[in-house]
């Protein structure tokens, strides 16, 4: 088991199934994560009230207030702490409505615990805040006042950096790499590594990118639709 420090990366699991929560929690720990639990969105609340947690994983189907609804709630309040869901329901529109209330990812029951720890790493390791240039950039796509590095594929505006969902980062890259091209769905699926994604999922991920990115999402500049035909990302100031 790796030592505790502060540095060490806070987890918050969410689920209302006693026996799952001390199982994630005893692993996690055993991984080298500190570990705190809740039953449900209300006790999640509390939690989050006076603690400060790198992530969430939270389970998608409680009494009470769902895992969608609390995570909508969360980005509505502007908290942008990643979470990762666990669902047990694994079908598409399932999977669509996790990333639609703002997940940055999800995992189907029943999962394999070194799945789910290799998932926490990435989504940490994309969350976490890049360190400051000290050269210039080369390798970057301009949008409006921001400016999206393709090596390191990273957000930033003139406050700093925009935290982008690992969806959201990998979607922009794709973009980004062949700016000023049309990419259909079905190669932006395939660019995202997830070739079975359906139409729908994509077209979420562009949606919620567009907030991150658009002066007006409802009236593009830069990420544009191309009817018929898919997505084309027009850089420029």
């Amino acid at each position: 088991m790796s030592e505790i420090t502060a540095d060490t990366p806070h987890i918050l699991v969410v689920d209302d199934d006693a026996r799952l929560r001390a199982l994630i929690q005893r692993y996690l720990g055993e991984q080298g994560f500190r570990v705190s639990v809740a039953a449900d969105a209300a006790a999640a609340r509390k939690a989050l009230s006076s603690m400060a947690f790198d992530m969430l994983v939270l389970d998608v189907m409680m009494p009470g207030e769902s895992g969608l609804d609390f995570t909508e709630s969360l980005r509505r309040d502007g908290k942008e702490v990643p979470i990762l869901m666990l669902t047990a329901r694994g079908a598409p529109d399932d999977r669509i409505a996790g990333f639609e209330s703002g997940a940055d990812d999800y995992l189907p029951k029943p999962f394999d615990p070194r799945e789910l720890a290799l998932r926490i790493r990435t989504i940490l390791k994309r969350a976490a805040p890049p360190a400051p240039p000290t050269t210039p950039v080369a390798h970057a796509v301009q949008i409006g006042p921001q400016w999206f590095d393709l090596e390191r594929a990273e957000l930033r505006g003139p406050d700093g950096p925009v935290r982008l969902t690992g969806g959201e980062s990998a979607l922009l890259l794709a973009l980004a790499r062949k700016a000023g091209e049309v990419l259909s769905r079905e190669e932006i699926a395939d660019a995202l590594g997830t070739p079975e994604a359906g139409e729908r999922a994509i077209d979420v991920q562009v949606t919620r990118l567009r907030r991150k990115i658009e002066p007006d999402p409802r009236e593009p500049r830069f990420l544009q639709t191309i009817r018929h035909r898919g997505y084309i990302l027009r850089p420029g100031a």
